[in-house]
């Protein structure tokens, strides 16, 4: 599902009848400014900051310039994208980092959120960054949660420091010091939670907070709550002051009332936001991208982000190389496909493309299983057979189709791809921009 689906179908639908028409008189303005206050609210955003929004748009939309203007439809979509833009605090919020390392940033939340699974995204995306991150489990009373903690940092390929049951302010303490020692550049802290807030898991964080003294204390919560979210908010803010907020499961069934309430509501920015269950699947917070793809232009500049990520770039020297000459093989073929996995869900992708939100993909031209079955496929073949596909005849064909689960259609199906990629390379050899096309 589109990011903001129903929000995004909503408004587009609204804009698209006022783009229609050639002029707007102040009263289709109204009627359009109703539309929108009714989609916000059924996206569950707060009612004080849809009315605060609809006047600010409403002002701007009615006036002469735009009331004359050759495009007054277009005018009142850039208001509102430039609103939206505002509503969720205008520019990237970045992280901050301490004067003196190690830099300390205190994680919380409450139960359920994934706050343990976000430590180690954070983790994961700082270490890509360059950075020397260590973990450090405070949350001593859910069942597994070190466990859990030491599972996560395995993947992320990050140190967890743990000393059982003690009080997790000294476990805290204790890890700073640590990293000092040990030249870690960043302590991200796990902190307990609970089903709700309460006088208990306030205090113990308060301890945890005066003991290392963080320069972010970073609020987790489920986008999918919607607006019990900002509540949860206002009230960790209150007690911790908290620095940003975390948005999880963004790629969920989301009605986006949490995205597009929270700064205006507590005045804290969303730095990050998750967006699926892998470890890379954790996103810097762009206002401006977020309103650009809940209102359906896509956001080509994420796009590019995830590709850049995906694609190791000695690799792609290699292949635009081998294509150059002439030379792409299977094992090129393979690596595309591994490079789109790594982007994450292909109609995501194609949400992102500026034009194509909402639209209605044919699932046989992008499946998710289809990749799989072309790798195995790929990966089923020897290698002399993935240099040279020319040799791949019947007995062959059935032989990977047996070894890779498949069948012989499938790998006829992949062969003759790979041969209208390779064609499609041919006659854009001479072209400058090759880097990163999908392979179908």
């Amino acid at each position: 599902m589109a990011l903001f689906g129903n929000l995004s179908d909503r408004l587009n639908h609204i804009f698209s009848k006022i783009k229609a028409r050639g002029k707007l008189s102040e009263l289709e303005i109204k009627q359009a400014m109703r539309e929108i206050r009714i989609a916000l609210l059924e996206a569950d955003v707060s009612f004080s900051v849809v009315k605060d929004f609809i006047a600010k748009v409403s002002e701007k939309a009615v006036g002469e310039e735009i009331l004359k203007s050759l495009t007054p439809g277009q005018q009142v979509v850039k208001i509102v994208n430039e609103s939206l833009i505002e509503l969720m605090g205008g520019t990237l919020s970045k992280l901050e980092v301490d004067s003196k390392p190690p830099t300390v940033i205190m994680m919380v939340g409450l139960q359920g959120a994934g706050k343990t699974t976000m430590c180690g995204k954070l983790a994961y995306m700082l270490k890509k960054q360059g950075k020397k991150p260590m973990l450090a489990a405070c949350d001593i009373y859910r069942p597994a949660a070190i466990n859990q903690l030491q599972v996560v940092g395995k993947r992320a390929g990050v140190e967890v420091f743990e000393k059982g049951t003690q009080k997790p302010h000294k476990t805290a303490s204790e890890a700073v010091k640590y990293a000092e020692s040990k030249g870690y550049d960043t302590v991200i802290i796990d902190t307990a939670g609970r089903l709700h807030i309460n006088e208990e898991l306030m205090n113990e964080l308060d301890d945890i907070k005066k003991a290392v003294k963080p320069i972010e204390i970073l609020l987790t919560v489920d986008a999918m709550i919607g607006q019990d979210a900002v509540t949860v908010a206002q009230k960790f803010n209150e007690r911790l002051e908290v620095t940003g907020v975390i948005l999880t499961k963004l790629d969920g069934d989301t009605r986006g009332g949490a995205a597009l309430s929270i700064k205006a509501v507590t005045g804290k920015p969303i730095k990050l936001c998750g967006v699926g269950e892998k470890l890379e699947d954790l996103e810097p917070f762009y206002p401006d991208r977020m309103a650009s793809r809940i209102l359906g232009m896509g956001d080509v500049l994420t796009l590019i982000d995830k590709a850049q990520n995906a694609v190791n770039e000695e690799e792609l020297k290699k292949m635009e190389q081998r294509i150059k000459e002439n030379r792409f093989t299977l094992n090129d073929f393979l690596i595309q496909f591994e490079s789109i996995s790594k982007m994450g869900n292909i109609n995501d992708l194609i949400n992102m493309i500026p034009g194509m939100n909402g639209k209605r993909i044919n699932a046989n031209d992008f499946d998710e299983k289809r990749l799989t079955y072309y790798k195995a496929i790929i990966q089923s073949m020897t290698p002399y057979e993935r240099e040279h596909p020319e040799i791949i005849k019947s007995s062959r064909r059935v032989r990977i189709a047996k070894g890779s689960g498949t069948t012989v259609q499938d790998v006829n199906k992949l062969l003759k791809q790979f041969d209208q990629a390779k064609d499609m390379m041919k006659m854009m050899k001479g072209g400058k921009n090759k880097r990163f096309r999908l392979p179908f």
